[in-house]
């Protein structure tokens, strides 16, 4: 027989798991945002800069 704490312990570490995945995928998917905007300011900038000369 199994024991239903077990179950519940299993049950409460894939919740955990997904939870800190999603965590994980969020952060990463921020980050990668946040930079490819900060790279088209910079190139924008660039351009800017460069017409004004």
């Amino acid at each position: 027989m199994e024991s239903p704490f077990l179950g519940i312990l299993a049950l409460f570490g894939v919740v955990l798991l997904v939870g800190v995945t999603g965590g994980v995928v969020y952060l990463t998917l921020s980050d990668w945002r946040d930079r490819r905007r900060l790279e088209d300011e910079t190139r924008e900038a660039r351009r800017s800069t460069s017409k004004r000369k």
